[in-house]
Order: structure tokens, then sequence, then C-alpha cells
């Protein structure tokens, strides 16, 4: 343990992540914050009544790791509230659209953990911004990489209207074959296949699966630097992206 109370070992992975750049190793994760201006999908559309809103096909999420008691990472991840009008039920990483008054993908990552699960932007670092996903509505979906120094400092306060549950993975879990299974699938031509990671704590079950798991499989093999135990076939609409 370091001097300051953190962890050695998150502070060498925080250095080293802070450094990483999908497109160029040798770029930092400044470089990488977008500001709103920069935000080519999002526009301001008129309405019915002639008054001006927003519209974003832009979203971030927040990958978020913390080390447990042993020293292993984790990640933490939310099941969806039933209620939700899209992916109700299903297992996400903290996260939403990009909204009119977010800086950046980060502030947006931030700002929804904090509204979705509590999680008070302050105890978070964030060390850098991976490559982004597309989703088949054309979302553009920005994973954002954080660390937690201390998983006790995290009181979650569950917002009921967006999440059902909040638990946490190991993170390396998305690189093996012992939890894994996949499906093949098609779509306008393309076949690929999607991962699926059944996960079990605390008696309740749950499956993280599609884009979710691609971006921890992405995650995971960024973070021990090896590629999964598994082969990956990605839907190419996942790199539809706007750079």
């Amino acid at each position: 343990m370091a001097s300051n109370g953190k962890s050695e070992n998150l502070i060498k992975l925080a250095e080293r992540l802070g450094h990483y750049n999908p497109n160029n190793q040798e770029s930092s994760v400044n470089e990488f914050v977008l500001q709103k201006q920069e935000f080519e999908t999002d526009t301001i559309v008129n309405n019915s009544d002639n008054s001006r809103r927003w519209k974003s096909n832009r979203a971030a999420v927040l990958v978020c790791l913390f080390e447990d008691q042993h020293g292993h990472l984790r990640v933490i991840l939310t099941k969806r509230a039933s209620t939700l009008s899209s992916h109700s039920g299903e297992v996400a990483l903290p996260g939403g659209k990009v909204e009119e008054g977010d800086a950046n993908d980060t502030e947006t990552a931030l700002r929804e953990a904090e509204e979705e699960i509590g999680l008070d932007r302050s105890l978070v670092d964030v060390v850098t911004v991976l490559e982004s996903f597309t989703n088949k509505k054309g979302i553009t979906v920005i994973p954002v990489v954080g660390i937690l120094w201390d998983r006790n400092t995290f009181n979650p306060k569950i917002n009921a209207a967006e999440v059902a549950a909040i638990f946490d993975a190991p993170l390396e879990m998305f690189l093996k074959d012992e939890t894994r299974r996949e499906q093949e699938r098609e779509y306008m031509g393309d076949e690929y296949v999607l991962q699926f990671f059944d996960y079990e704590t605390e008696n309740e079950k749950y499956v993280i699966w599609a884009l979710t798991a691609g971006i921890l499989i992405k995650a995971a093999s960024i973070v021990y630097q090896r590629p999964p135990d598994f082969q990956e076939r990605r839907p190419k609409f996942w790199s539809r992206c706007h750079q």
C-alpha cells in the first residue's frame, strides 16, 4: 500500500492506462476528452411548439474499477429497471446519453453514475477513454475508465426509476471461458457472435452480454495486456462510429 493510502498496483495501472490511446499508444487520456462542441452527433432540433430541445446520438458509460480485499480487480455493474423503455432488466454499465450541460464524455459518465447509483464523482479518478462502440440504433457509446481507490468509501444509493440492482464482478472473468457462452447472430448481412457471461453473487444470477460484454472484454484485454481465451467475431456495426 502506498503512503497516500492508495494501492500501489492501482497507481501503476492508472499510470499505464493514462497513456492508452485506441489509435496511438503514445497519447494521454487528456487528448481523448472531447469538448461539447466536438460532439459530432449532438444536435439542437425544433419540436412541435417551435421551442428548442436537445437531442443526442452519443452516450458514455463508466467502467469503474476497484480492488477487492485480495487485490483482484472488479468492475461495478447495474441491472436496469424493468420499467425502462429500452433494455429493461438487462445488465449494464452505469451511464447514459449526453445531455446539453455536459462538457465532455467523462462528465456524462460520471454524472450518470452519480444519478443512477449515487457514486460521488470525487471518489473516482478517470484514467482513460476507450474506443467507441455503436449500437443498432446508431448511438455512439464511449467507455470511460475510472479508478475507485477505496470501495468502502462508496455507499450506493440506487435510483429505482432506472436501476433495479447494483453488483460487481471480476474484470478478468471477461477474458476467460469458464462462465462464457456465445450465440451466432446476423444483421444486414453481417454474421457475428455475441458473448454471454453468466455470473452469480449473493444468490442472484446475472447475464452480462452484447454491447456491455464487448466493452468489458475490450477493457479487460487492455488492463491485463492479453487477448481473451476465446475468439471474438464482433458485429461490424459496433465499429460504425464517429471519430
